[in-house]
């Protein structure tokens, strides 16, 4: 299904969420940490941030004395050079004693905090590379990260090295942070161009975004230093960009689709909808076209943003060796279409109106499968349509498109364009250019359904 945010009746300057400020001295919590190097004491982890050109720096000092307990606090100064190289001397001198000061590793950011049975640990990224650049905000993904014990080996129990606690270490290092995760320190890599070129009052990055997927890790961090400088907000999905020259004019293009972290899970295991609301593999996507001539802080950018789901309905396969194209099954049938009102209104909070929903699933089957959900699909459509006022109706658009994609003179990018081109016409899209060229606002969605998700 698909929904579209796209533009605006009247010219809006960036924000500083687009074309931010990097200066400490106005606000010490309103710039970006992106480089760091943790110490480790017997009594002490100390993590000393930088900006990106090393000229501020801050200190997080993390207790390693409590077996179980949490314990982080902020230093409030912000250190020049000289006097973060003099800290560091005296918390050597002060700690000679007990073995010193102690470089452990140069970071790149905190990805999260996390206790199984009694440790606190750290997830730390180690190794990062440059994968794009949106308006001069530099999007990195990630290359290597490293998981540190807080507490100190003298002090940890027997429960830190049980197979149970060893066990859930194992499991969470298999997660592989290094695959279609990607972040950036300065611009909120979570929300579309519109939404942040708009978002001129919010401070900080919006963990709380349903395509954060370390929301939860970070939490910790966040709350007790009341800023979000020590930790990135990661995002699972898809980003690549381009150059293209059209007729001697340059462009920068972007992909990034945004994975929400809601009813997430792998194909045949996770369908449908849930009691909230959420869908399946709920992934949105933008287009971002940027005018390169006029250079990346002049305005001229355009964007555009769908939305891909599965069915809205209460439906699940149950995958087998056997079969390769599992059975459908209708798990229950609500005459309100409840969940199927709750999803499309968080859409319409999301996106705004109207909604256009594109449904791609087969129409002819020898043995009834996808049209199934079709036929139930339409009904809910339908049924929510008669409740709704008529500017908000959902606009329903039905496509077999395997049935034409097996014709031979089939020009399926025609289709497609045709169907685009019909959905912009009513959704409009974001464009930051002179006010005179737009036509709409630019605050709506299109919404793609398959039975591949």
């Amino acid at each position: 299904m698909a929904k579209s945010e796209n533009s605006k009746s009247n010219f809006i300057h960036p924000s500083a969420k687009v074309h931010p400020s990097n200066d400490p001295d106005s606000d010490p919590n309103s710039y970006s940490l992106e480089k760091f190097r943790l110490y480790e004491t017997r009594a002490r982890f100390y993590l000393i941030g930088s900006d990106r050109n090393k000229r501020s720096f801050r200190v997080l000092k993390i207790d390693r004395s409590e077996p179980s307990d949490l314990n982080i606090s902020e230093d409030p100064v912000v250190y020049s050079p000289q006097e973060i190289k003099s800290l560091l001397q005296r918390i050597a001198e002060g700690n000679r004693a007990t073995g010193g000061l102690t470089f452990v590793a140069k970071v790149f950011g905190i990805a999260g905090c996390i206790k199984f049975l009694e440790s606190y640990y750290l997830i730390l990224v180690t190794k990062r590379r440059q994968i794009g650049c949106i308006c001069g905000h530099a999007i990195y993904s990630i290359d290597e990260s490293q998981l540190i014990t807080i507490p100190h080996v003298t002090i940890q129990s027997d429960v830190a090295h049980s197979k149970t606690e060893l066990r859930y270490k194992k499991l969470l290092s298999s997660v592989d942070l290094t695959k279609d995760f990607f972040y950036s320190y300065t611009y909120p890599i979570m929300q579309s161009l519109q939404k942040n070129v708009t978002s001129m009052s919010e401070e900080g990055m919006p963990y709380e975004n349903i395509f954060v997927w370390n929301a939860f890790l970070t939490l910790a961090i966040r709350s007790r230093c009341n800023n979000t400088i020590w930790t990135i907000a990661l995002v699972h999905g898809h980003f690549r960009q381009i150059r293209l020259s059209i007729f001697g004019r340059d462009f920068g293009v972007s992909l990034i689709s945004r994975r929400s972290r809601h009813f997430a899970g792998t194909r045949y295991l996770k369908r449908g909808v849930n009691d909230r609301g959420r869908v399946a593999n709920d992934v949105e996507t933008e287009q971002i076209v940027l005018d390169e001539e006029a250079g990346s802080c002049k305005g001229k950018m355009s964007s555009v943003v769908q939305m891909r789901g599965s069915i809205p309905l209460f439906w699940s396969q149950e995958a087998s060796r056997l079969s390769p194209k599992p059975d459908i099954i209708l798990q229950r049938y609500d005459p309100t279409y409840e969940a199927t009102r709750l999803h499309f209104e968080d859409l319409a909070k999301r996106y705004g109106n109207p909604i256009i929903v594109l449904n791609l699933i087969k129409t002819v089957e020898k043995r009834p499968r996808e049209m199934m959900l079709r036929r139930e699909f339409a009904n809910a459509v339908g049924y929510l349509n008669q409740i709704l006022s008529e500017e908000n109706h959902l606009k329903f658009i039905h496509w077999d498109f395997h049935k034409f994609a097996k014709s031979k003179s089939a020009n399926v990018l025609a289709v497609l364009g045709a169907v685009a081109s019909e959905a912009l016409d009513l959704t409009g899209f974001y464009y930051s250019g002179k006010p005179i060229t737009l036509k709409r606002r630019a605050a709506q969605l299109s919404r793609t359904s398959t039975g591949s998700c």
